[in-house]
């Protein structure tokens, strides 16, 4: 019997409308000896009993509150055996070869620490919903290749970090003592950014797997792309990020571009109708990044590891012009 390489690990809350179809390719795909583990965040619309019912081989972690997507991946990353582990949203279908494609990325070289699929809008096969997370010197998160044809992404990259919602990890790299878990401060939203930095600063890589493809609904857990809730805690996470992983040196020699990024950022929310939202959830990074539960993820400067920081530096500014001339 073939060994089983991977738990694929899928966060779920209320997904009634999409988990079956999820589980469904899952089970259907190339590679049958997987373990699937759904944490589920106290739904209350169905799903759980469905999965319970049809998929009985489905490993359940049943929280009794809605813990946060952070929380959940970890409770299934630690539930894990395999080497490695998936992050699968539960509004996505996955194709043929999905977890085949994402185990050769790894396979291939072990300074990999993860991988992302191709994400394909699953309303729209002509558009790209993410191939691989960038972050620039803006303080700027982006997906790459959004609503552009998914033909132009046909070859095997280096990305920033993976889109935490199809994406493969080495389970040994969780470890306190290497990469870490997710960080729970996060709550959702830029939390795979925040890993796929730390894995660099370790001097692992972050790669994109172009044949590895997912159908993605996307928004499916906040309700739509642009909401309060969203924008308060991904502005609160994006001054977190800042803060935990950039020593003192680089946040000053960033500092022009951060400023220029949030004041754009702003402008952006306030014309959506979100501005106080926006500067609430940047304050309430700040004192995130303030507080005691902020300060004990703060990466510690070491002379040791410069040249990953000037590594990430010249990546930051090279994406400055990915995100303005990647037509």
């Amino acid at each position: 019997m073939t060994v089983c390489k991977s738990t694929v690990v899928i966060p779920n809350y209320n997904g009634i409308k999409f988990i079956d179809a999820c589980l469904e390719s899952l089970y259907a795909g190339t590679t049958q000896n997987i373990e699937v583990i759904v944490v589920d965040n106290a739904s209350n619309d169905g799903s759980l009993a469905l999965i319970k019912e049809k998929y009985p081989q489905v490993h359940l972690i049943e929280n009794q509150e809605n813990t946060g997507f952070c929380h959940a991946v970890n409770q299934g990353i630690l539930a894990s055996k395999t080497t490695y582990v998936i992050l699968l949203n539960n509004d996505t279908r996955a194709g043929l070869s999905f977890v085949h494609e994402l185990e050769k990325i790894m396979d291939s070289c072990k300074e990999v620490f993860s991988a992302s699929a191709k994400l394909i809008s699953m309303y729209d096969h002509n558009k790209i919903d993410d191939a691989g997370d960038f972050y620039c010197a803006l303080g700027w998160a982006f997906a790459r290749g959004k609503g552009k044809n998914p033909s132009r992404y046909q070859k095997d990259d280096t990305i920033f970090a993976a889109c935490g919602g199809a994406a493969i990890y080495r389970r040994a790299l969780f470890a306190p003592d290497k990469v870490g878990l997710f960080d729970e401060n996060h709550f959702a939203y830029l939390e795979d950014i925040d890993i796929g930095y730390r894995a660099q600063l370790y001097g692992y890589q972050n790669r994109f797997a172009a044949n590895s493809i997912v159908y993605h609904a996307g928004s499916a857990a906040s309700g739509s792309r642009y909401n309060a809730f969203k924008t308060k805690l991904a502005a609160k996470n994006s001054v977190y990020l800042i803060y935990k992983n950039m020593p003192v040196f680089q946040i000053l020699l960033n500092l022009p571009f951060l400023l220029a990024g949030f004041f754009i950022k702003f402008l952006f929310f306030l014309k959506k109708g979100y501005g106080k939202e926006y500067l609430l959830g940047l304050w309430k990074g700040f004192t995130l990044s303030a507080g005691k539960k902020g300060r004990e993820h703060k990466q510690k400067f070491e002379k040791s590891r410069f040249s990953c920081y000037m590594n990430i530096q010249f990546t930051l500014w090279k994406n400055l012009f990915r995100l303005f001339l990647d037509k």
